[in-house]
């Protein structure tokens, strides 16, 4: 009896051993608690704020580790050729670092549904004569970065254009290779879309000659094995917030305002943040202090409010700085409206109390984006916007749902349903638009402690938008 009672007791515990061992790849990271996946640092991916990390692929992925119940860890190997490597010798569970599907690297590592469309593009200087062709190229010095996508682009046209040459660069990033073109020491690169279009307000001076490709999807990267129980995951979790629209927030947060200024528009802000803002800086800096702000967003605030102008004044009678109107002055006790001090004490002072009315439910950067809008187009107006989005089951506590209603206000068969009536509701978009590009710019030059007489003709940007 007992031979046969230690039988059980031992099948039991062999049992139970089985079982709690995890059977999946996917069980496995739950146990261990920890997703690990190799990225690079760019704008469009990952890098470290002054508030923490950011960039696209670290908002997505850091969702997806959430999802999981898992804390992220996060790799950035030297050089961007490393990546696919180390994801195939298994020192990573998965790769989200920007990485365009192609057919030469599907064949090393298989890839999630694609999350954002890109092209690649050829990138010259103004002021150069603009290639309108590969044979227009051949000639030209190009550089691209070794192991991305675009050299596997360069090696196709290879087999129709013999003469095609380029270089392969392990050391710089993408956004060191557009600085090259822009200080004319190298005479064109490949670009995706995306990063240039986060880029191009930095360097107004760059220009798309052509498409070098067409359309390719973003995707994460894993490993061919037998258990695609990981993947499995990331392509259900990729479907989620496509069709909650979280990706669209997360890609609207990113690039949505990048190209608002043109060249135009940032060439002539640049001028004035190296001759106006100097002079301005130390009261935009002690406003900020004060009502626990970021005196870049006053800044930003402040140039499209007035262009830095304290005598600005509108045909609608606000005056200043921050052109407050005259109840308003009075409201925060601003005696002189063309007074710069008083004018930004009392604009940095008006827009904390904007923004401490936003409900604290709404998180950042949403939060800020929403207080912006009604500093320019009233509180009762972006509460009207809100209601309206929330009757169409819309989620009001979001931006990027917001503005697309704003300009609603100003349709009489939806203004005729809100509490206050008409308003202008395409300008505080574009209001808030404007500011975001302002203050990336602003964010940029301050975070790399550049000069602003630099800026101009800076090189390597980061953005980070901290608030915004």
């Amino acid at each position: 009896m007992l031979p046969r009672l230690l039988s059980l007791i031992l099948v039991a515990l062999l049992l139970t051993a089985c079982t709690s061992q995890p059977r999946t790849l996917l069980e496995k990271i739950q146990k261990d608690g920890e997703l690990v996946i190799l990225t690079r640092n760019s704008p469009t991916t990952y890098y470290q704020g002054p508030h923490g990390p950011r960039g696209v692929e670290y908002e997505l992925v850091k969702k997806f580790a959430d999802s999981l119940g898992v804390r992220l860890r996060i790799i950035t190997p030297e050089h961007f050729e490393d990546i696919i490597p180390m994801l195939v010798r298994g020192e990573a569970h998965m790769a989200a670092a920007g990485l365009t599907v192609t057919p030469e690297r599907s064949k090393l590592v298989r890839f999630s549904t694609g999350y954002q469309t890109i092209t690649q593009q050829l990138v010259y200087r103004m002021g150069h004569r603009r290639p309108n062709s590969i044979e227009d190229i051949i000639s030209g010095q190009i550089e691209v970065i070794a192991g991305s996508s675009h050299v596997d682009t360069l090696k196709e046209l290879k087999r129709v254009h013999s003469d095609l040459k380029w270089t392969e660069e392990r050391k710089l990033d993408s956004e060191e290779l557009l600085s090259l073109v822009l200080e004319q020491l190298i005479d064109y690169t490949i670009a995706d879309s995306n990063e240039l279009t986060l880029n191009q307000q930095y360097y107004p001076k760059l220009r798309v000659a052509f498409d070098i490709s067409g359309p390719q999807q973003l995707a994460w990267a894993f490993r061919y094995n037998e258990d695609d129980s990981l993947h499995l995951a990331a392509n259900r979790f990729i479907k989620q917030i496509k069709d909650s629209g979280i990706l669209a927030q997360v890609l609207e947060r990113y690039y949505s305002h990048a190209d608002q200024l043109g060249f135009v528009g940032t060439r002539l802000y640049l001028r004035h943040v190296s001759k106006r803002l100097p002079e301005f800086q130390p009261l935009f800096e002690e406003a900020a202090r004060l009502y626990e702000l970021d005196w870049r967003l006053l800044a930003a605030i402040s140039y499209q409010e007035s262009h830095w102008r304290p005598k600005a004044k509108s045909p609608t009678g606000v005056r200043g700085m921050m052109m407050l109107t005259l109840n308003t002055a009075k409201q925060l006790n601003v005696s002189n409206r063309l007074d710069p001090k008083q004018s930004i004490m009392g604009g940095a002072r008006y827009f904390s109390m904007i923004h401490n009315k936003i409900s604290i439910r709404i998180p950042e950067p949403d939060r800020s984006w929403m207080a912006l809008a009604a500093y320019n187009v009233g509180y009762g107006h972006l509460e009207d916007a809100r209601i309206l989005a929330q009757a169409e089951n819309k989620d009001a506590d979001k931006w990027i749902e917001v503005k697309k209603i704003l300009p609603r206000l100003s349709q009489k068969k939806w203004y005729k349903k809100t509490r206050y009536g008409y308003a202008r509701g395409r300008e505080p978009v574009l209001y808030v638009e404007n500011i975001r590009s302002y203050y990336d710019l602003l964010v940029w030059a301050d975070e790399k402690g550049r000069s602003y007489t630099d800026t101009p003709n800076v090189s390597v940007p980061v953005i980070d938008s901290p608030i915004l």
